[in-house]
């Protein structure tokens, strides 16, 4: 165990006190927090999304939230306690959450300007720096795994629309029809968010000035973009974050997600990150590499740096990040009113989270 000083800030940090699971979000002082993985220790962190509190949704609809990031997060868990692999266990955890219409990836997906909906995803290996990517996919069920295909079985990075869902059906994935993606509460979210800019003149966001962000606006929207990162028994790093984007976006717009360094990052030596909010702002700043630099070149620990990111490089009600780093340390950073995240590792952590009111650690029966 070691003791690391940590900055105030609305965080999450998860550790072990004398066998005693907890969960806090942080303030000045000095917490504990599990550093070697000579004994083949793991970790596991997964998000539905940063953005509005839980007390804009019905008490039903954040159990059930609840109970799909418990699942996912037994899932992931499964699988890094059988010995496989981080990269396997954040696909499976991200595959899970885009089957989930409650979150905005896959089915569940949001409505783009033009009423469809276009899919990006990213995964990256942090043993071997190779990453995969597909961005603006628009019949393709599972966009994370086939942006594990695009890593494994071509020589690029990143494919988008039409290449993409070209290069799906190569790869024998079924194509899956733009109705698959509806829900009803996806379609309520851009039916309201066009009203919005019909009342401004606009269609959409086109003619916007940039980053006219309005906070009253910021702090109502929930993302949903969702992520997760991993540390296996064998020390290898794995990150991946998938997402359908922002509601009423324009045709073709590519956030973060897909893009390695700004939405997605993994490096062995450093740390895995997956992020969520408003990807303009994620990009720009290539944050998710970000929080990897400052570990390796200012010497920061995890929790430090995330917390830069977040919150001195971001504007307010903007997003959120989960990361692990190479030693199973785990931190979830937001400057939004509630992000949902979970978190387990092979030291007995097993959290489920929604925002800074209503942090839960699971019952030990709801445990696999």
């Amino acid at each position: 165990m070691r003791l690391e000083r940590m900055a105030t800030g609305r965080a999450i940090e998860w550790g072990v006190v004398a066998g005693v699971i907890w969960a806090g979000h942080v303030v000045s002082g000095v917490v504990a927090t599990a550093v070697e993985n000579s004994s083949g220790n793991w970790a596991i962190v997964v998000h539905g999304g940063a953005g509005s509190s839980p007390a804009k949704f019905s008490r039903n609809e954040n159990e059930s939230r609840y109970a799909s990031l418990q699942q996912v997060l037994r899932k992931g868990k499964e699988i890094l306690e059988a010995g496989g692999s981080s990269l396997d266990a954040v696909e499976m955890a991200i595959r899970m959450l885009e089957d989930d219409p409650q979150f905005n990836a896959g089915k569940g997906a949001v409505f783009n300007a033009a009423g469809s909906h276009e899919l990006d995803a990213s995964i990256m290996d942090g043993r071997t720096g190779q990453g995969g990517a597909v961005a603006g996919v628009k019949t393709v069920r599972n966009p994370i795994s086939l942006a594990r295909l695009v890593m494994t079985n071509t020589r690029h990075v990143l494919l988008a629309s039409d290449g993409a869902d070209a290069f799906a059906r190569e790869m024998n994935i079924p194509a899956t029809p733009q109705n698959y993606f509806h829900t009803e509460s996806a379609r309520r979210e851009w039916e309201a968010a066009r009203q919005r800019r019909q009342s401004e003149g606009n269609q959409s966001d086109f003619g916007v000035p940039p980053f006219r962000w309005r906070a009253e606006e910021s702090a109502s929207v929930h993302y949903g973009t969702v992520g997760c990162v991993a540390l296996d028994s064998q020390g290898n790093l794995a990150a991946g974050t998938s997402t359908g984007g922002l509601t009423n976006k324009l045709y073709g717009r590519i956030g973060d997600s897909p893009i390695l360094g700004a939405g997605t990052f993994a490096d062995n030596a450093t740390c895995a990150v997956s992020a969520t909010g408003i990807g303009e702002l994620f990009i720009r700043g290539a944050l998710a590499h970000d929080v990897s630099a400052q570990m390796r070149y200012a010497q920061k620990g995890l929790p430090a740096a995330l917390h830069d990111v977040i919150h001195n490089q971001l504007r307010p009600n903007t997003g959120g990040m989960i990361a692990v780093d190479k030693n199973g340390v785990i931190a979830v950073e937001f400057n939004t009113q509630g992000m949902a995240s979970g978190a387990a590792d092979s030291h007995g952590r097993w959290e489920i989270d929604w925002d800074v009111t209503q942090s839960r650690i699971a019952d030990p029966t709801e445990q696999p």
